[in-house]
């Protein structure tokens, strides 16, 4: 039992860093700046919906992805530890990653796809996490990945939903300081991530 909490946790804590449902509001009222409250529910709806998508597509036959393409464990494990890092290098120096939101985009209807379904929720760096856990996990811990990714999911629509709030209650100063805790707790699973491949390819 303790393992199966000590395996949440860690599952949580991952996707919690890396979609940073409350770092990530201050982004969400730029690109929706303007618009009514239902149309923002709406944008928020669809993009989480879609995020969560394409998530469990890459942990239901990430897999077969592997098999198809000739990947390795290790190889997946030291590129992801790397990206990782870098995304939460990137949040301590109070920057959005480029890697998550490459680019800036006006508002149009497909805001909801992109940029926030893909990249910004959907980006490398939760693809990467989610199958970092489940790659060699067996089916309770996938499932357990689901859920915790689904409640990422709805805590992030959540966060959208209520920002302008959220931005008075927590205060723009507590945001960059939210940000760079997040991007401490991915720099450390970044680099742990890494000497878990480092290990795999060389049987240490």
């Amino acid at each position: 039992m303790e393992n199966i909490w000590s395996y949440s946790l860690t599952v949580f804590l991952a996707f919690f860093a890396i979609m940073n449902p409350i770092a990530n509001i201050p982004v969400f009222v730029k690109l929706t700046d303007g618009l009514g409250s239902k149309k923002k529910r709406k944008i928020s709806k669809t993009a989480n919906i879609v995020a969560f998508i394409i998530v469990l597509a890459f942990i239901l036959i990430g897999k077969y992805i592997f098999q198809i393409f000739g990947l390795t464990i290790p190889a997946f494990k030291i590129f992801g530890g790397i990206l990782i890092f870098y995304i939460g290098f990137e949040m301590l120096q109070s920057k959005i990653s480029s890697i998550q939101l490459p680019v800036k985009k006006k508002f149009n209807d497909a805001i909801a796809i992109s940029p926030l379904a893909i990249p910004f929720l959907a980006g490398p760096g939760t693809i990467v996490t989610a199958m970092n856990f489940v790659i060699k996990a067996n089916m309770f811990q996938v499932l357990i990945t689901i859920v915790i990714f689904a409640l990422i999911v709805f805590l992030t629509h959540f966060a959208f939903i209520y920002s302008g709030y959220i931005v008075k209650l927590v205060g723009k100063k507590n945001f960059v300081i939210i940000g760079k805790i997040m991007g401490l707790i991915l720099g450390v699973l970044g680099v742990n991530m890494l000497i878990q491949g480092i290990k795999l390819a060389f049987n240490i």
